[in-house]
């Protein structure tokens, strides 16, 4: 389980979540008055840092399968699912690391290297 501290807890634990091995292509970017956004094949998760809650957003949420029920924010939404964590939560790492896989999984699921232009087949006259 991870807990976050209880000092500097909020941004940590939106940093703690995409360190380590679950993907290391997964690009941090800082976007919409400093929000901070993950992504790889398109946005993963995004971060937001409250006075009371750490919020992370997958924007595709609802279409990943959670079976440790990670998800508590945004449930009625046909999209979007978020978690909550409010200071002291214990957060189960190993669940979060499979949704942030899965996450990325969605992304690229269906895409694939562009491919090579064909040379046209028109004549020059």
């Amino acid at each position: 389980m991870f807990t976050p501290n209880s000092v500097t807890w909020g941004r940590e634990t939106v940093e703690w979540s995409f360190c380590g091995p679950q993907d290391p292509e997964i690009l941090e970017e800082w976007k919409w008055m400093g929000t901070p956004i993950w992504s790889h094949g398109g946005i993963v998760c995004t971060g937001e840092t409250c006075k009371n809650i750490v919020k992370m957003t997958f924007p595709k949420g609802a279409a990943l399968k959670d079976p440790s029920g990670l998800f508590n924010s945004g449930l009625d939404g046909n999209a979007r699912r978020a978690i909550d964590i409010h200071e002291g939560d214990k957060v189960d790492e190993a669940a979060l690391k499979d949704l942030i896989r899965a996450a990325v999984a969605l992304n690229l699921k269906g895409k694939s290297k562009p491919k090579p232009r064909r040379a046209s087949s028109k004549r020059a006259d």
